[in-house]
């Protein structure tokens, strides 16, 4: 279904970005990835996921902070492979504190990687796209997009921010085959939320595992963590020819959380 596609996914040297670039590439699909790594690094991983997925996958630097490359990476891929049919914004950052205590810097940096930075790249893969005629956007979103939680300012500002994105930009494309869509996961086992749960046991008193329920039990009806494999096959889903007619859509995956 993606042979001969390219798309470009942000954030993808780990966690659920990485697990999003493995299933394009899986799907026969030209990857670049983008994200926190070492030349070296960077470069053992791009040769993982060639042999592994007998996909071309190319690393690309940017650093998502800078708005001009932002539109380097999206410039750059264009002229390597012609065309950027899927975008995935999905690099963040996460910050905890109370409203009145957050460092300044700790937001700017949030609202510059978590939403500033999906802007700058739709704004470049746009035109592209539009003279295509089509194109799949995703913006990786959170429950926090949805709903709020004590201590995120930061967080929940930006994915808030990135949902009105989301809206604009699919209502300004509706009449092409272009589509954008969020998708809201709840807990993911991600290095993130790792710490979260370390800190939670630390200060409780309780084993890692007592933390992880208590944490669940507190937001997700399930009780389970959405995996990074459920995400990647919803990215998936919505590049696809079945979702050519869903734009615009907040797709929550978080056990009930934003049912209650």
């Amino acid at each position: 279904m993606f042979r001969d596609q390219t798309a470009v996914i942000t954030g993808s040297t780990s966690g659920i970005g990485l697990g999003i670039a493995e299933a394009f590439a899986a799907a026969g699909c030209r990857t670049v990835i983008n994200g926190i790594a070492t030349p070296d690094e960077a470069d053992a991983l791009s040769r993982r996921l060639q042999q592994q997925y007998r996909a071309e996958v190319f690393y690309h630097p940017a650093d998502l902070t800078d708005p001009e490359q932002c539109a380097g990476l999206i410039r750059d891929t264009e002229e390597r492979f012609e065309r950027v049919d899927v975008l995935v914004n999905n690099a963040g950052i996460q910050y905890v504190a109370a409203t009145e205590q957050f460092p300044v810097e700790r937001w700017n940096a949030i609202i510059a990687i978590n939403l500033s930075a999906a802007f700058h790249t739709i704004r470049a893969v746009l035109p592209g796209m539009q003279r295509r005629n089509e194109g799949r956007i995703v913006n990786i979103a959170s429950v926090h997009g949805l709903v709020a939680s004590v201590n995120k300012a930061a967080y929940v500002a930006a994915k808030h921010g990135l949902m009105g994105l989301t809206k604009v930009v699919a209502l300004e494309n509706a009449s092409r085959k272009i589509t954008c869509n969020a998708i809201c996961p709840g807990f993911v086992m991600t290095p993130l939320v790792e710490k979260q749960i370390d800190a939670r046991a630390a200060e409780r008193g309780a084993s890692k595992e007592e933390a992880a329920r208590q944490l669940l039990e507190e937001k997700e009806p399930s009780g389970r963590f959405t995996s990074i494999e459920d995400i990647a096959a919803m990215a998936l889903f919505l590049c696809s020819s079945a979702a050519s007619n869903i734009t615009g859509a907040s797709l929550p995956l978080d056990g009930g959380w934003t049912a209650q």
